[in-house]
């Protein structure tokens, strides 16, 4: 009777504390950036070159899936819950085909598929893309670099770096987010000024 009274007691302790942790459980959240739509691109003249952009590149630890913070130049830290729903390589690399396609100077923008039916390639880099916790409130850092080549030659016509920091207003993740989105925006448009089409002749 005593074993069995023991058994109902550790079943009961441990249902408990099963429901305890239920009660605990966080589910993550998933964000992704958002830039304003680009405009039409204005009508060609006498624009032939075609431009492929391939798959920009980044860090090991932009590519883990977790919003990145730093709490020192040296401290990198991932948010346990607050992830990417878009690889941020991804995002950057149709951004920049976006903006490309918009300024009118390429006849033709794709996304790189192996073809050799183009003129240039664009590669790129997302070298930074996180919240920075010190020397004072909150902000954030996006930094991009690319460079484009002539298909047929390989020989570099154009590079460009670009960064950006933004502040953030108040102390939460949407909040950073957000500002990423604007400081992307802002990284972008440097980036891409003058537009790497200026070149292809």
């Amino acid at each position: 009777m005593t074993k069995h009274l023991m058994a109902v007691v550790f079943t009961l302790a441990v249902s408990t504390a099963l429901v305890g942790c239920a009660g605990e459980i966080k589910y993550p959240s998933y964000y992704t950036l958002n830039l304003p739509a680009p405009p039409d691109p204005p009508a060609a003249e006498g624009v032939r070159a075609s431009v492929a952009i391939r798959e920009f590149r980044s860090p090991a630890y932009l590519r883990r899936g977790a919003i990145v913070y730093k709490s020192s130049p040296e401290q990198i830290g991932f948010y346990n819950y607050d992830r990417w729903a878009v690889d941020p390589r991804d995002f950057v690399t149709n951004a920049v085909a976006d903006q490309l396609r918009a300024n009118g100077t390429f006849a033709q923008v794709k996304l790189y598929d192996g073809r050799g039916d183009i003129d240039y390639i664009l590669s790129g880099r997302l070298e930074r893309l996180e919240e920075l916790d010190y020397d004072g409130g909150v902000k954030v850092q996006v930094a991009i670099s690319a460079q484009m080549t002539k298909f047929a030659t390989g020989e570099t016509v154009w590079s460009n770096e670009a960064a950006e920091v933004g502040t953030v207003a108040q102390r939460n993740v949407p909040a950073v987010v957000s500002e990423m989105s604007r400081t992307m925006e802002r990284t972008i448009d440097k980036l891409l000024t003058p537009p790497p089409g200026a070149v292809a002749k």
